[in-house]
């Protein structure tokens, strides 16, 4: 690898300042610097631009993962995807890129209870934090309550406003929220509200056709299905139970 050249110092401290907000700075620091002869400080002011930038970085990812509400045990370490058919394996590490958040595509998971749709939720919640994007984890039960508080405080308009903030939210177990029409409502707004600007990532162990069990409604239900689907990258989670299998495991060891 070639050594950096003068001109690459140069970019670099331009570009660092600039990221930090500093306009003046970024287009007079190294201009005054060879001006005044102190060419070889150029070294020193880009390592010292370089820990700031570093430091900015690792306080804004604690900022990000304080905030998002995820399990911090489920990460990409403890995630075992070996479990996952190559097609499934594939498409995750893809969403790990972020890729589709700056395209506001939506991530829908399926499959049965226990087969790793939620811890696969944190994990790819977690990989995104770290590159910088703002992610909440909420189960669905919860986020459903928070609005319907919202709503009945007169609130809800500024409740929305406030997800908006988050790039990807992440809504955990979507088919065990209870069935009142209220409860919908709020939901479906949530929904309309992110249609084509922002992610969602939905983890549920009904399949579209049983949608209706949720949304009670088949109007609604379609109209919820199709705001998702447009834009969306669908996983089917078509693995044994994680909870079964270390339950069987557990029994042959005492057996």
């Amino acid at each position: 690898m070639n050594a950096p050249t003068e001109l690459d110092l140069e970019l670099e401290v331009t570009r660092l300042l600039a990221g930090f907000r500093l306009p003046t700075a970024s287009q007079e620091m190294v201009r005054r610097l060879r001006e005044a002869g102190h060419d070889a400080a150029l070294d020193v002011v880009l390592e010292v631009l370089r820990a700031e930038a570093e430091g900015r970085k690792t306080r804004r990812v604690g900022r990000l993962r304080k905030a998002s509400k995820l399990p911090m045990g489920k990460t990409m370490t403890t995630l075992d995807t070996t479990v996952f058919d190559l097609e499934l394996q594939q498409a995750f590490r893809e969403l790990a890129t972020g890729r589709f958040v700056d395209r506001s595509i939506n991530v829908l998971a399926f499959g049965l209870p226990g087969t790793g749709k939620t811890h696969a939720g944190c994990a790819l919640g977690h990989a995104l934090i770290e590159a910088g994007h703002s992610v909440l984890f909420t189960p669905a039960y919860k986020l459903v309550q928070d609005l319907l508080a919202a709503k009945r405080d007169l609130a809800l308009p500024r409740a929305l406003r406030k997800l908006d903030s988050y790039e990807l939210i992440i809504i955990d177990d979507i088919g065990y929220i209870k069935q009142r029409p209220d409860e919908v409502e709020v939901l479906f707004t949530l929904m309309a509200e992110r249609y084509e600007r922002r992610s969602l990532m939905i983890t549920s162990n009904l399949v579209f056709s049983e949608w209706d069990q949720i949304f009670q409604n088949p109007m609604t239900t379609a109209a919820a299905v199709d705001r998702l689907v447009h834009h969306s990258v669908i996983l089917e989670f078509d693995v044994p139970s994680y909870r079964t299998a270390a339950k069987l495991a557990a029994a042959e060891a005492r057996s």
